[in-house]
């Protein structure tokens, strides 16, 4: 099984020495203390621009437009930044992380450039090899800012490697280290987590191995589930496997929440062929009374689609709708 995807506000800080603290005038984002896994609290960021919010703006009288908006569009969500021109992409990233600075809010980003990314499959693309992706990350990163931003490091990179030789796998495990130190110097308050797949694909000692090689003790920790219907209680148990194997306790684990609010269903990773099934999960949060886990997030932006009968992240208003229960 896999997953497939798609794709400066001022405010008055102060720094208080040797506690590694950042706050802002109206005391949103926290990070405490210093360290390369400090704790992060505060608001995520509502993006106006997505998929969902956009069909809504255009789309009010539609009967299925209210509850989209409230139940998807207004809720936070990633953002994906999946073109490997650089340059673009630094641009698009500096004005999303302004409009979440600016009110003081957490925005969630996704890396999604990686060379063979999905192994060639929907959502195939990204660099066209490995330098030219150490390139992009080095220039997308630097518009990261300075305030707490969540990095989605590459989803897919780790839990699917079918396409790769033991060679292959290796280099993008290295290239996946050297962007969270990349990433980590342009913005040290950046929160980096990378690919664990999901508790239904590979064992979590195989998953530790990966994200071992992908240089995770130098990131925040992994993510799960994304652009997937395992429940959370799975997802949290799978996870902490995976914590035991790489016996680092100062990792975190989050968990895409999107899609997951009825589990998997009949174990069909695509969503565009069973839209009936499945239901919005948790809402987004850095409280999720889990000690193991950081956040619930929605990296899969939901009501857009898998790639098996539309446009791999084409947002779909039905999809959206039968997610959020209407029917």
């Amino acid at each position: 099984m896999k997953n497939v995807k798609r794709q400066l506000g001022r405010r008055t800080r102060s720094l208080l020495a040797g506690a590694g603290t950042v706050v802002l005038a109206l005391g949103v984002l926290t990070l405490l203390p210093s360290g390369a896994n400090a704790a992060i609290s505060g608001s995520l960021y509502v993006d106006p621009d997505t998929g969902g919010a956009r069909w809504v703006a255009v789309n009010s009288g539609d009967r299925r437009a209210n509850l989209i908006k409230s139940k998807i569009a207004g809720q936070p969500q990633a953002r994906w930044f999946t073109n490997a021109n650089a340059g673009q992409m630094a641009t698009a990233m500096s004005s999303h992380i302004a409009a979440a600075n600016a009110q003081g809010k957490i925005p969630t980003v996704v890396y999604y450039a990686l060379p063979n990314r999905d192994c060639g499959g929907a959502s195939a693309g990204g660099a066209k090899d490995l330098n030219a992706y150490a390139s992009w990350v080095s220039t997308v990163s630097k518009a990261l800012g300075t305030n707490p931003v969540i990095v989605i490091l590459e989803p897919d990179s780790l839990a699917l490697q079918t396409c790769l030789n033991a060679s292959e796998a290796t280099a993008r495990g290295n290239a996946l280290s050297a962007a969270v130190t990349t990433i980590k110097s342009a913005n040290p308050a950046a929160k980096v987590y990378l690919d664990a797949g999901h508790s239904g694909w590979n064992p979590a000692g195989t998953a530790a191995q990966r994200l071992t090689q992908a240089g995770v003790s130098k990131s925040d920790g992994f993510y799960s589930n994304v652009s997937n219907f395992r429940t959370t209680a799975a997802e949290i148990s799978f996870g902490q496997q995976v914590l035991s194997s790489l016996g680092n306790s100062s990792l975190k684990q989050v968990i895409d929440t999107s899609r997951n609010g009825a589990g998997p269903g009949g174990g069909d990773w695509c969503d565009d062929r069973l839209p009936s099934t499945r239901r919005l999960g948790s809402a987004p949060t850095l409280s999720t009374g889990t000690e193991t886990v950081d956040a619930f997030l929605w990296v899969k932006l939901p009501g857009e689609a898998d790639g098996c009968q539309n446009q791999a992240g084409s947002f779909q208003p039905a999809n959206a709708y039968s997610l959020a229960g209407g029917s």
